[in-house]
C-alpha cells in the first residue's frame, strides 16, 4: 500500500465515467467536473458528491455498487485509471482516497471488463458467476450439533496460516479484471485451497476442485497464462502460489476419477 499524508488543500478533478443504461445498451464515457474536493474523502464519497449534484439537476446519477465501504465485502469493484481498485496496492476501491490523485487530473472510471461479468448499469457488473462457482463446490461433511473443542482437530500452523490466507478472498473480481484472459483462477484456487488445506475439507476435496474448475470453464472465464497480474491487483494480496496448488489438486483428482471409472467398468463387466 502506498502511504499518503493527510492533506488540507482541496483539489479539483475531472471524472471520466463509463455510462451505460443497461445490459446490451451502448455505452460511452462522460466527463463530470468535481471541484473543491476534500483530498481526504474516499473515492466513493467523491462519486456521492457528483451524484448529489446530478440529482439536483434532475439527471440520472452514476450507478455504482457499494456496501461496507471498509474493504471487506468486495462490492465496490471499479477500474480506476486502468487498474482494478485504483493506483494503490492491497486496498479496495472504497479505501482509495482523493489524495492519491493530482489536482486537475482526469480520472477514468469504468466497470470490470469480462464476458462473465456483464454490465448491469454504468459501473455495476453482475458478478454472480462467482457465486455459481462456489455453489458448484458443494458442501463439507462435518458433524453438526454442539461445537467441538478448538483443539480437538490438530492442524499444523503452516496449513492453518495458508488456509487463512486463502480465506481472505473477498470475491471482488479484481483478479479477473486485471487478467488479459479474464481468468478466475486466483479466485477459484483461493476458494479450493481454503478447504483443501483443512481436515474438514478432505471428504469432498476431489469433487470440489473438479466441479469448481468445470463451472469456471462453463461460465466463460479464460485460462491462466501465468502473468500474475491477478495477485498484483488483489486487494488482499492473495498469492498466485494457490493456483499451482489448485492445479496439483485438479491433476490428482482427475487421475483418481479416471481410475475409479475404469475400476467400476471392469467390475461391471465381470
Amino acid at each position: 500500500m502506498v502511504a499518503h499524508q493527510v492533506s488540507e488543500k482541496n483539489i479539483s478533478v475531472t471524472i471520466r465515467v463509463w455510462r451505460q443504461a443497461g445490459p446490451g445498451a451502448p455505452g460511452k464515457f462522460v466527463d463530470y467536473p468535481a471541484k473543491d474536493l476534500n483530498p481526504n474523502m474516499s473515492f466513493l464519497e467523491m462519486l456521492d458528491v457528483i451524484n448529489d449534484g446530478l440529482e439536483r439537476q434532475g439527471q440520472d446519477p452514476i450507478a455504482f455498487a457499494h456496501d461496507c465501504r471498509e474493504g471487506i465485502c468486495g462490492t465496490c469493484s471499479l477500474v480506476i485509471n486502468g487498474k482494478p481498485h485504483g493506483p494503490n496496492k492491497a486496498i479496495a476501491s472504497c479505501q482509495t482516497y482523493m489524495r492519491s490523485f493530482a489536482d486537475g487530473e482526469t480520472i477514468i472510471v469504468e466497470p470490470y471488463r469480462a464476458t462473465p461479468f456483464p454490465v448491469v448499469k454504468d459501473l455495476i457488473t453482475d458478478r454472480s458467476a462467482f457465486d455459481k462457482i462456489q455453489q458448484a463446490g458443494g458442501f463439507i461433511s462435518v458433524r453438526t450439533g454442539s461445537p467441538c473443542d478448538a483443539n480437538a482437530t490438530p492442524i499444523p500452523k503452516e496449513d492453518a496460516d495458508l488456509a487463512m490466507d486463502a480465506a481472505q478472498c473477498i470475491g471482488c473480481g479484481a483478479c479477473v479484471a486485471a487478467c488479459k484472459n479474464a481468468s478466475a483462477m486466483l479466485f477459484v484456487s483461493a476458494k479450493v485451497s481454503q478447504l483443501g488445506l483443512l481436515p474438514q475439507g478432505q471428504p469432498e476435496r476431489d469433487s470440489r476442485v473438479l466441479n469448481m474448475v468445470a463451472k469456471m470453464d462453463e461460465l466463460g472465464f479464460g485460462n491462466c497464462t501465468n502473468q500474475y497480474e491477478c495477485s498484483a491487483a488483489c486487494p488482499k494480496t492473495i498469492s498466485h502460489d494457490f493456483i499451482a496448488r489448485m492445479n496439483r489438486d485438479y491433476l490428482k483428482a482427475s487421475f483418481r476419477q479416471a481410475f475409479r471409472a475404469k475400476s467400476d467398468a471392469v467390475a461391471g463387466g465381470a
